[in-house]
Formats: structure tokens, C-alpha cells, sequence
């Protein structure tokens, strides 16, 4: 999968730009100049969202009423992807067509990213690593997005019921256990999908994180509360716990609890390791991404680094741009574009970013 062609209009310090990209792209130049912005729109493009957690608006530029952002991405075919984003909502479009669910839309670009900020995988709490997980699985399972929206749906309807139950008094748990039932169909295909997307984390995060650092024994534990349960067995920890939940006015028990660690050995890396430790951790888990992507869809995702050299020794640089394969397209952002590795640099198309604009240069050009 390949991104070739990029078209900004009124996005964040961009209002119009056209650049066209090449299998490995260096996007060079001092912080706060527009580096980020620019692979931000590449992950708006694909994902509909920013992956900074921003609301959509503030993507507008200032004193402008809309963005659009328009690619040509390849995936089997070359197809025209566009998404335009205004205050009272967004439309995306492949090929003119418009597609009128996100749902049906997302997944048809793949994209994995790493920037620093995803250090709160590891270190911060487990709905955020629920995010993560339903990010990456989704892009490779539509079916798994359309499931996690059926529960979260279920969930709010059975919570908004518990509590009418417990503020009238109401003790009639018909409705309850049609809400309960639903919550257990749609909760143990996620499940089951999560399971299975962590056991081949773990087949592959082992070696990657060794390749790294020359440390064994990173692998990562999925927690949760459906674990070794059949259905009916799960239909009894629901019936066991009603009460509690009436009480509670809230569903305690369900995938939205789910967690996963991330262990070095037998010792949990979010208490025990280096912030260094956790980077890699975090990087080698990317790229056990990126390759359960080649394996169940055929092609490689898109894979962005943003500001992958802050906090790390040459060598392990060195040792994560060795790992990435010729088949991915690779998007690299830096303010210290001498620690790149010349291989990688000699094949790239380099991108100076400065003063919110673009500028392509040749290698003989950044020599001088």
C-alpha cells in the first residue's frame, strides 16, 4: 500500500499543497515548522481522525470554513480518497463516490504510526491501550469495527437501563437480560478477535524487540474478564453479578474492562523498565503490526515514524531502520536528519519543512 500523490487545502499551517511521495520519505526541519502536520494528514486521509487526539476543527486552518484533504493511494488499484472536514461534520469520498458509514471507509487505507506520544500504551491506563488495540485490529477486520460499535451501543443502552431499574424500583429484568444477551454475542467476537490479533503479537515481538536491543523475552499479556469462558459460563458472571450492577448503575464485567501488559521476562515494563526499554517495546510492537498486516491482508500498511530518533543511541536507530522492509512505504519524520542511516537517506526522498513550507532536496543539495 502506497500513498503517491498528497493535496492539502486549508490544513492546520497549509492552505494549499501538492507534494508526491516516493517508498521512503524524510521529512526534515526544526520543531513546530509543520512536520507533524503534514504526516497528520497522511493518518486524517486513512483514519478520518487525528492521531493527536484533536478535535476536528482545530485541523482547519485559521478564518477558513473547511479542509480537504485528497489522495492517490494504491491497494491492488490506484483510487482517488478524499475527506473534507468542516465544523458540523466530515464527508469521505473514494473515487467521487461518497461513502456515507466511517465504518465502510476505514480499513480501505491502512496505516501504522510511532510518534513519542505513544508511550502512553505502555505507561498510561488500560483505555488507552484499548484504543490502540481496536485501532490496529479494525484497520485489518472491518467486521471488528461494525462488533465494537454494536457493543458500545448495547453497553450504553444496559447501563442507561440498570439505572432506571435502580431508580424506580423496577425489578423486571426482561429487557436486562435481551440487553445482557446481546452485550455477551458481540463482547465474545471481540474477544475472540483481540485474542487472536495479541497471539500473533507475541509470535513475532519477540524477535523484533531482540533485533533492537539484544534483549530476550518481550511479550505481551491480554487481560480479561471473558478469559478461559464459554458462553454460558459468562451468562452466569452476569447473572451472578445483576445486583451489583442495579446498584452500581453500571455493566462491571465485559471487554470494556479488557487490558494488556507489556513484560520483559517475567517483570511488567511499564513499572520495571527504562523509558528506553518502553520506546522499543512500544516500536517492536509497531512492527509485529506491521507484519500481521503483510500476513492476514497481503500488503503492508503505510508506516510513519514521527520523531523516532529523540531519546535514542545511534545504534539502536540504526538497528529499528535495518528491520524495515523495501515492500513499505515509510514516512520518517526528523529534526536530526544526520542520525538517519546514510542507506536509508540515499533512497529517500528528503522533504525540508521550514516556515510552513515545503521544499524537496537532493542529497548532493543537503551535502552542501
Amino acid at each position: 500500500m502506497k500513498i503517491h500523490h498528497l493535496k492539502l487545502l486549508n490544513f492546520r499551517n497549509y492552505e494549499r499543497l501538492e507534494i508526491d511521495f516516493e517508498n521512503y520519505n524524510i521529512i526534515f526541519g526544526n520543531n513546530g515548522e509543520g512536520k507533524t502536520n503534514l504526516i497528520e494528514s497522511i493518518y486524517v486521509l486513512a483514519l478520518t481522525k487525528s492521531f493527536r487526539g484533536s478535535v476536528d476543527k482545530v485541523l482547519i486552518m485559521n478564518n477558513k470554513d473547511f479542509t480537504r484533504i485528497e489522495g492517490k493511494v494504491e491497494n491492488n488499484s490506484l483510487d482517488d480518497y478524499k475527506i473534507i472536514i468542516k465544523d458540523n461534520g466530515k464527508k469521505v469520498m473514494i473515487n467521487n463516490n461518497s461513502i456515507d458509514k466511517l465504518s465502510d471507509y476505514i480499513s480501505k487505507i491502512s496505516i501504522v504510526l510511532f510518534n513519542p506520544d505513544d508511550l502512553k500504551i505502555i505507561k498510561d491506563t488500560p483505555n488507552t491501550r484499548r484504543k490502540n488495540l481496536n485501532l490496529d485490529i479494525s484497520q485489518i477486520n472491518n467486521s471488528y469495527l461494525k462488533n465494537l460499535n454494536n457493543y458500545n451501543k448495547v453497553l450504553k443502552q444496559r447501563n442507561m437501563y440498570l439505572k432506571s431499574m435502580y431508580y424506580n424500583s423496577n425489578k423486571s429484568s426482561d429487557y436486562l437480560d435481551i440487553l445482557t444477551n446481546n452485550l455477551i454475542e458481540y463482547g465474545i467476537k471481540i474477544f475472540d478477535s483481540r485474542k487472536k490479533f495479541i497471539s500473533l503479537i507475541n509470535e513475532k515481538i519477540i524477535d523484533i524487540y531482540r533485533d533492537i536491543t539484544g534483549l530476550e523475552g518481550l511479550n505481551v499479556i491480554y487481560k480479561s474478564d471473558f478469559d478461559n469462558l464459554n458462553k454460558d459460563e459468562i451468562t452466569n458472571v452476569y447473572q451472578s453479578i445483576k445486583e451489583k450492577d442495579i446498584t452500581f448503575g453500571k455493566t462491571t464485567v465485559g471487554i470494556h474492562h479488557d487490558d494488556i501488559i507489556f513484560r520483559l521476562g517475567d517483570s511488567n515494563i511499564r513499572d520495571y523498565g527504562s523509558e528506553g526499554q518502553q520506546k522499543n517495546a512500544v516500536i517492536a510492537y509497531k512492527f509485529a503490526v506491521l507484519s500481521i498486516f503483510k500476513e492476514l491482508k497481503g500488503t503492508y500498511p503505510i508506516f510513519i515514524l514521527d520523531d523516532l530518533f529523540s531519546e535514542l543511541d545511534k545504534s539502536k536507530i540504526d538497528n529499528i531502520l535495518n528491520i524495515i522492509s523495501d515492500d513499505v512505504q515509510t514516512f520518517i519524520t526528523t529534526t536530526e536528519i544526520n542520525k538517519v542511516n546514510q542507506q536509508i537517506v540515499d533512497k529517500s526522498k528528503l522533504i525540508e519543512v521550514s516556515n510552513d513550507t515545503i521544499k524537496e532536496v537532493n542529497y548532493s543539495e543537503r551535502r552542501v
